[in-house]
């Protein structure tokens, strides 16, 4: 196999982390309740993990269906999309405030000792025009900030694929381009200047609030994918 082909795979594989991550930090779907049941999340995360030699916790898989030697009956689709739904909001959602807020701009809020205010913060706004100059706007039938963390973890997995030659609209912008030049320096770019400044307490405060495995092995797979 030659060095490029290599690389490329390697890129194929952060994008399908990002893709897994990104479904998962969406609000439930029967998309996501399907993947859980059947065991395909637990394989797929398992196999992404091996190939990019992620750092992760002895037993993060625990709990989720599909993982080694869990021993877990498939849970019923309908029924897991119900308990997930409940739990994705009491994490993400709240009443009245979430349990772990899914955006960059109020982490960063905190962290700087400021009113977390969505949409017009600095932060938010940096990442609007950050994908904005990647080609990319708010994912149809939201109306969310794109300093969502899915929302940004499918900005990653976009810029994943182009850096491993994914075919692209040709309304997209040009490689050269993109921020830094390049899908790879754009990639490198976003993960120092966002995803890796709030992701990591994000994930740790998620990997401790979470009361299903799912949201649990989600946590640790995100600090592993931004370390």
């Amino acid at each position: 196999m030659g060095e490029e082909t290599m690389v490329d795979q390697m890129w194929v594989a952060r994008a399908t982390t990002w893709e897994l991550l990104a479904l998962t930090l969406r609000y439930p779907d029967g998309t996501l309740a399907d993947a859980v049941a059947s065991g395909e999340w637990a394989l797929a995360a398992a196999e992404v993990a091996d190939v990019l030699d992620l750092t992760l916790p002895e037993g993060w898989l625990e709990g989720v269906p599909g993982a080694p030697a869990a021993g877990i009956e498939p849970p019923d689709p309908a029924a897991l999309l119900s308990d997930l739904r409940v739990e994705a909001t009491r994490l993400f959602v709240g009443a009245p405030e979430p349990a772990c807020p899914p955006f960059e701009g109020v982490w960063r809020a905190k962290e700087e000792g400021v009113q977390p205010l969505l949409f017009v913060n600095p932060h938010s706004m940096e990442v609007e025009r950050f994908c904005r100059a990647c080609g990319l706007g708010r994912p149809e039938g939201t109306n969310e900030p794109l300093d969502h963390a899915a929302t940004e973890c499918e900005l990653l997995e976009h810029l994943a694929l182009r850096a491993a030659g994914a075919p692209v609209p040709e309304s997209a912008p040009a490689a050269e381009d993109l921020p830094g030049g390049s899908p790879a320096a754009a990639y490198e770019t976003f993960l120092a200047e966002h995803a890796r400044v709030w992701m990591p307490a994000f994930a740790e405060h998620l990997a401790a609030d979470a009361r299903v495995p799912l949201y649990r092995a989600c946590a640790h797979l995100l600090a592993a994918a931004v370390a």
